[in-house]
């Protein structure tokens, strides 16, 4: 049906602009510009009707959120929303349930990039549009970055919307107060890492005489705990590189080694938490919190809600933030992601013709102007948030952003250099110095170059052979394993399906 679409005459396609032209008022053309005109998505015919359609999206907060800023958003828009929240928790299993069931809505969100994966082939068996061709009918979707929009490309065509995300948010925070203590600066290298992360365990950094502080605090993430980002550093691929001509999983090269002997001597030394492959993210961050440790390794940009939890407890507590550490070879590079966060895709069983299509993608369209963005992203100004030096500052109460704001903020698509939404501001300024480092991160990207590429054993087989990998990580560092004992996991993994990873990769 697609194809056939694609071949409608020249005429045809002029008197569909004319009419969406006609259709649509110059006030809401100008809408990028203002922020106080409503953003009308029908064609004239039918401009006074509301459409109404419905789409699932990820629940991060405990409830379901207010309605107060949905019916802001339905009004600007002419649209009345169906949403489907689903716990975050429970979102991939829903997803697989309503796929299965063919009741998926009109518009679905997915969780994740790896979510997308499994989706692949169902995008290839056109179960979902193909909006290539449609973009460009678009003023707002058509400022969506190409970069990005390239790295969720099937087949070289475009199914998806994407929300946007800092390609790198990977850096430390580490206690200033202690290091100012020790007359420590600021660690640039790996070995000065190191020495911070002893000196916070073994020199009394809070002055009370007690042995009772550790360096790193972590947990058993080797994504986004502290293991990949040190592993950067030491110059390790993200996720796959290429040796010798060949695309090889990242555990297969030396740096992968070096960096699991980095944290077995730390380990060894109690420079870091010693049950940290069974500690949660909320614990990691207690140790922080209550001066238990002095670094975390991870997104830089957590440190403002860090600040606001750990200066209840004390208020002479003092955080600092980097992002530039040099690994054994003297260069630095960070692990990055897509661009995305998520993805919306169309289904072909709820939208049954290009003309709702057109609909839908014109309320995503309308979503992207800066009133609507800013709405979606912060609320209501005045009552949510208010703009200071052309940025958002949220509102204090924090509650009443959890319950009425931040859960609509699924369904944003872009990122403020295409949606014009305001960047936000804080008048903490170490929270200010890790959005300048996270931009920085931008010079020392190190991509993954499967981004693109298909697997169809890593997309069915993929996570159950990464435990392997990630068991063998574990065992290593705690000193159960040595390396002949983590060369038999690589000989495992390899031989339950991960030769024929390395193979569809390659030949992808």
């Amino acid at each position: 049906m697609v194809n056939f679409k694609r071949k409608i005459t020249l005429v045809v396609f002029i008197s569909f602009l004319f009419a969406v032209v006609v259709g649509c008022s110059n006030e809401s053309a100008s809408n990028a510009n203002t922020q106080n005109e409503n953003v009308s998505i029908e064609s004239n015919s039918d401009k006074n009707e509301v459409f109404q359609f419905s789409l699932m999206a990820n629940l991060y907060s405990p409830s379901v959120p207010k309605d107060r800023v949905l019916k802001l958003i339905e009004e600007k828009t002419n649209t009345k929303l169906d949403i489907q929240w689903v716990p975050d928790n429970n979102y991939e299993e829903r997803l697989s349930t309503v796929f299965a069931t063919n009741t998926l809505p009109d518009a679905v969100f997915l969780k994740n990039q790896n979510t997308f994966s499994q989706y692949k082939e169902a995008i290839r068996d056109e179960q979902f549009w193909e909006i290539s061709t449609y973009m460009d009918e678009f003023e707002n979707l058509s400022k969506l970055k190409e970069t990005v929009l390239n790295n969720t490309l099937v087949d070289g065509k475009l199914y998806s919307l994407y929300q946007g995300r800092p390609l790198s948010r990977q850096g430390y925070i580490y206690r200033k107060d202690w290091a100012d203590n020790l007359g420590l600066s600021e660690p640039t290298t790996t070995d000065e890492f190191f020495e911070m992360a002893r000196a916070f365990t073994e020199d009394d950094p809070d002055g009370n005489g007690k042995d009772d502080t550790f360096g790193v605090t972590d947990r058993g993430d080797l994504v986004y705990g502290a293991f990949k980002t040190v592993a950067s550093w030491f110059g390790v691929p993200n996720n796959w590189g290429e040796k010798d001509g060949k695309l090889l999983p990242e555990f297969m090269f030396d740096e992968y080694k070096d960096t699991m002997d980095y944290f077995k001597r730390m380990h060894e030394n109690g420079y870091i938490n010693q049950d940290f492959p069974v500690t949660s993210s909320i614990d990691q961050i207690a140790f922080m919190k209550n001066g238990s440790a002095g670094i975390f390794v991870g997104n830089m940009q957590y440190v403002g809600t860090l600040y606001n939890d750990a200066v209840a407890l004390n208020p002479e507590v003092e955080f600092g933030v980097n992002n530039y550490v040099e690994g054994p070879n003297g260069e630095f590079g960070i692990w990055s992601i897509p661009g995305y966060g998520n993805l919306v895709l169309f289904p072909k069983s709820s939208i049954e013709s290009e003309e709702k299509l057109r609909k839908i993608l014109g309320f995503f369209d309308a979503l992207m102007t800066p009133e609507i963005a800013n709405l979606t992203q912060w609320g209501i100004e005045g009552e949510h948030y208010s703009v200071e030096d052309g940025g958002a500052v949220p509102s204090k109460e924090l509650e009443k952003l959890d319950a009425e704001v931040r859960p609509y903020t699924s369904i944003l698509i872009g990122e403020p250099e295409t949606n014009g939404s305001y960047e936000g501001i804080t008048d903490y300024e170490v929270r200010s110095e890790s959005n300048e480092l996270v931009k920085d991160n931008e010079n020392y990207l190190i991509n993954d170059p499967t981004t693109t590429l298909d697997s169809e054993t890593q997309t069915s087989q993929g996570d159950r052979l990464y435990n392997i990998i990630s068991d063998a990580t574990y065992k290593y560092i705690l000193g159960q394993i040595d390396e002949a004992g983590f060369d038999k996991a690589i000989d495992e993994w390899k031989n339950e399906g991960g030769e024929m990873i390395i193979e569809e990769y390659n030949a992808s």
